[in-house]
């Protein structure tokens, strides 16, 4: 803990990264599985609710065919391998997860696949979970360990929709400043496994998804784009987002074909709420953004700060934000706190890319941070760090940035402009040229972004 009048920006960083290394491990998603999963026997006991042990779905299912895709799907893999009888299994589970995250589990096939844009293991690894699905029969067991990513992981167009024109249309979602759930929402309707996907082709079986959840709200139908639960938006709402993002005429023609399709009724819906193949279903919330946010204040409070929460759902562009922040930073000060603060955040920001730089949504909202905190003379000693829970921040091995009252000097130092950076999304070479590439490897885990500013009234 520190002493509220000893402290360095050496101090604040260290505690930074502890503060959000706890952040991270409240997400673990091998203890997420671990307390929903018992056996006796052959009877299997899935807890529905976190908070309710009560509710409970059990049953001596004859089989079960155990899926896993997102980052954390090894570590959710190795808890339900540990936790379940090999002799329940249908057969050798499937994994499926991006690079960093891929290693070897008994009993499974470990796929890897790349990430944040699909591509062609991905494509072959969905048809394999897609062709596996299909086999489940009746009263079995198809139980789903879901994690953030499985949208890009899992690409399985519908057909002529090619990988590559669902990369080109993602590609062009992230760069006009899309919001998750826009994505989302065209991505399923260009999928045979999205939206309810994999629930139809479980269909008769028992379904069971458990879900570590890297979407704002948790809402079930944009986590992975949710294969498993009902998808209420609609072909009309995919042509709308593109439309007016301005990118429909620059989407495949492959694209625009099979929405416009969908939009007359000529192929099927995804599955909507009260369909009767989720009548088997049920799924667990077992992680998520929310519950690390709760993490980083209690590890901040055994730190010795006093917290303060700036937004559990922050949202919005990234650069933007960080002005915000430092405008309710100079207020909190105002107001003459007795210890250190913790000003603390989380969700997922976006981007809107102007220039060629490389980056990610963190390292512009701290690379950002650092000049507004100039602009308008934040006083006192801070560190402001901005982190994907993943490990990786947009196309770039950062997780993202932890920059301090120093950074600018640095960059000044070093030959660098920091605004002409940010004006090309270069925040990426900014940071690592300031040495505050926050940098933390594959966690195996993904609950969107966490945001902690430190800030002590006086520097020793």
């Amino acid at each position: 803990m520190l002493n509220p009048i000893d402290y360095s920006i050496a101090d604040l960083r260290r505690s930074a990264t502890r503060i959000f290394r706890a952040g991270v491990a409240a997400a673990d998603p091998y203890h997420a599985v671990k307390r929903c999963l018992s056996v006796n026997g052959r009877n299997l006991t899935i807890n529905l609710d976190l908070t309710d042990p009560a509710l409970i779905r059990s049953k001596p299912w004859p089989a079960v065919h155990v899926i896993a895709f997102g980052k954390g799907a090894c570590a959710m893999a190795q808890a339900a391998q540990e936790t379940i009888p090999y002799s329940l299994w249908a057969g050798p589970g499937i994994a499926v997860t991006n690079e960093e995250n891929a290693r070897p589990v008994d009993h499974f096939k470990v796929l890897a696949a790349s990430h944040p844009l699909p591509g062609q293991a991905g494509l072959e690894a969905a048809q394999l979970i897609a062709d596996r699905i299909r086999q489940a029969k009746e009263d079995e067991l198809v139980l789903i360990l879901v994690s953030g990513g499985g949208s890009a992981l899992l690409p399985l167009p519908i057909a002529p929709i090619t990988l590559d024109d669902k990369i080109a249309t993602t590609q062009l979602l992230l760069a006009c400043g899309a919001t998750i759930n826009q994505v989302n929402c065209v991505r399923k309707h260009l999928s045979l496994i999205k939206g309810g996907g994999i629930a139809r082709l479980a269909a008769p079986a028992d379904l069971h998804a458990m879900i570590l959840s890297d979407v704002l709200g948790d809402d079930l139908s944009a986590i992975a784009s949710g294969p498993t639960v009902p998808d209420d938006s609609t072909f009309s709402d995919a042509v709308h987002i593109l439309k007016a993002k301005g990118i429909w005429e620059r989407v495949p023609q492959p694209v625009q074909d099979i929405l416009i399709l969908g939009l007359h009724g000529s192929i099927p819906e995804t599955p909507k709420t009260g369909a009767p193949i989720f009548v088997n279903t049920s799924h667990t919330l077992v992680g998520s953004n929310s519950i690390s946010v709760a993490a980083i204040t209690q590890a901040s409070r055994e730190q010795g700060f006093e917290t303060i929460l700036y937004s559990d759902h922050l949202t919005g562009e990234a650069k933007d934000q960080a002005d915000s922040l430092v405008l309710f930073a100079k207020q909190q000060l105002s107001l003459n706190h007795a210890r250190p603060i913790a000003i603390l955040g989380g969700g997922e920001t976006t981007v809107t890319l102007t220039g060629t730089g490389k980056g990610g949504r963190n390292q512009e909202m701290a690379l950002a941070f650092a000049l507004a905190a100039k602009h308008h003379d934040l006083q006192g000693c801070w560190v402001f760090l901005s982190g994907g829970t993943d490990g990786r921040d947009g196309p770039t091995d950062a997780a993202g940035g932890l920059v301090d009252n120093t950074t600018l000097d640095r960059l000044h130092k070093a030959g660098i402009d920091p605004l002409a950076r940010l004006s090309d999304n270069d925040a990426y070479h900014a940071l690592q040229g300031s040495q505050d590439l926050l940098i933390t490897g594959a966690t195996g885990t993904n609950v969107a972004d966490l945001q902690v500013l430190l800030i002590a009234p006086h520097q020793r």
